[in-house]
């Protein structure tokens, strides 16, 4: 399972930096498996971590739009970049990615949140994932 979480935090990590130097999430992914590949300090990306970032570059629009609609009282650009790129993560792999039980997924975002967030962003991603949860079936539909 560890190898599972260290995927989803290089997933994020990568999510992050597109986000930071604002350009697509599939270059930064191409920058870290070119340097991986060119440098043996890099580990390398391994499939999972490169399906989490192809999978949300592919709904990346869909993500955006059901963060906004169900993070009340929160925009997107004013949230913490950490928040919205675990959001972002854990958004996909919650509705899109049916190998992982929901349960999974929603820790798994919480654990990057205590890790790489503020003391608030735990519940605060616990709580909008779980709504997610609440309403896969049409979250899904609605594609």
């Amino acid at each position: 399972m560890a190898a599972r979480s260290n995927a989803r935090k290089r997933a994020f990590q990568i999510l992050f930096e597109a986000d930071q130097r604002g350009v697509p999430v599939r270059e930064v992914l191409a920058d870290w498996i070119r340097h991986s590949r060119s440098d043996d300090r890099q580990p390398p990306v391994n499939a999972f971590t490169m399906d989490l970032v192809e999978g949300y570059a592919d709904k990346v629009n869909r993500i955006d739009d059901l963060i906004v609609t169900y993070a009340v009282d929160w925009e997107l650009d004013r949230m913490p970049v950490a928040d919205r790129n675990i959001l972002r993560l854990g958004a996909y792999e919650l509705i899109w990615v049916d190998e992982t039980p929901d349960a999974v997924a929603i820790d798994e975002a919480v654990q990057l949140a205590k890790e790489f967030s503020t003391d608030d962003s735990p519940a605060f991603v616990n709580g909008l994932l779980g709504r997610f949860k609440d309403l896969k079936p049409s979250l899904r539909r609605g594609e």
